[in-house]
């Protein structure tokens, strides 16, 4: 497997390089005292020959008994016990060899057996309790940052999941409406009804071009807006006025498909409609301070829009916002006058109007 491979190799650069730190090291505060004798060299061979080997067979039984897989307080009692254990059966090898070769110092070539190793060990417990401090640190910082990256993987999935959810849930809402729109002209207009389904279908046509992405720019989500308005016209007739306020340059700003379209929808389903004289629509776009401003002004009071705004159209335009801008994006319902009710919405600017898809 490349993967292991790779690591395998990271493992064998990191731990020759440290043992030959640790000999520079040993070697240039050697030198500070004075002449080094040839023994010295020896017994640094042998420690560093003993200790890269005693270091890896550690990782071995690190590796053989998942122990980087248990709780953190189990992984350091078991650093602590394997420490102890490997400097002691190291502190024996190496303690063996030397006084078979005689290369102990002379303040030790007299002492028992037992006194030597002790004197070994005490040195060997603190180097090879920084090996598995390094060993153990360096695989838990890499452990968090793969479970960071695996982390923020989910969270793009689940994000990307609840796009498409939202998605799929307005396209419906729309279309049924529409329908219905359309139903309640048959009778009474053939004609009528007949162009209202080509302007069905030319907002289908658009919606599912926009549905590709997660963002479309405010030109197309306007065009869209205006044959659903060009629908609903047929149906409400003269109780239905439109207006715009469109500032050119927004129309290349990216926004949410088919948003614009829903909070439309909301000012007609709870503020025209609720009116027998009908009301005024008017749509503005342009920019606040750093934010493009997006606006649905409809006749109406906010008390109908009570019930409504716990529906699944406007609090679909609050989830997307959210998924997509995080806290950079806003979106409020007012009473503007005591005849006007505003629906606006604050995006964050986009360089140059990208487009995410």
């Amino acid at each position: 497997m490349p993967a292991m491979n790779f690591g395998t190799k990271r493992y064998w650069i990191f731990q020759v390089g440290g043992w030959a730190i640790f000999a520079v090291t040993n070697l240039f505060f050697a030198l500070l005292y004075g002449e080094v004798p040839i023994t010295y060299f020896y017994r640094l061979f042998f420690f560093l020959t003993l200790g890269l080997a005693f270091s890896h067979l550690m990782r071995e039984f690190i590796h053989q008994m998942q122990v980087l897989f248990k709780p953190v307080s189990t992984q350091i009692l078991q650093l602590i016990l394997l420490t102890f254990i490997s400097a002691s059966f190291f502190a024996i090898t190496y303690s063996v060899i030397l006084d078979r070769l005689d290369l102990f110092i002379s303040e030790l070539k007299n002492k028992s057996f037992f006194t030597k190793v002790l004197s070994v060990t005490f040195s060997a417990v603190l180097v090879f309790f920084i090996w598995n401090c390094l060993y153990f640190i360096y695989h838990f910082i890499e452990k968090s940052r793969r479970q960071q990256l695996n982390t923020l993987q989910l969270e793009a999935l689940i994000k990307e999941l609840e796009l498409k959810t939202i998605k799929a849930h307005i396209n419906p809402h729309f279309i049924f409406n529409s329908l219905n729109s359309i139903r309640a002209l048959i009778d009474e207009n053939p004609v009528r009804a007949r162009n209202a389904i080509t302007e069905l279908s030319n907002i289908l046509r658009s919606s599912m071009a926009a549905d590709k992405s997660e963002t479309v720019s405010f030109e197309k989500e306007l065009n869209i807006v205006k044959d659903y308005l060009a629908l609903e016209n047929m149906r409400f007739e003269d109780r239905l006025k439109v207006q715009y306020e469109i500032d050119e340059d927004t129309l290349d700003q990216p926004v949410p498909p088919m948003m614009l379209q829903t909070l439309v929808e909301n000012a007609i389903k709870h503020g025209i409609s609720k009116h027998i004289s009908g009301g005024v629509i008017k749509i503005i776009s342009d920019y606040k301070n750093q934010y493009h401003q997006l606006a649905v002004q409809n006749t109406g009071q906010l008390n109908g829009y009570v019930n409504g705004a716990e529906g699944f159209g406007l609090s679909s335009t609050q989830n997307r916002l959210g998924l997509l801008y995080g806290d950079k994006a806003s979106f409020e319902i007012r009473q503007l006058t005591p005849s006007i009710v505003e629906a606006r919405v604050l995006m964050p600017l986009s360089p140059k109007g990208e487009l995410r898809g």
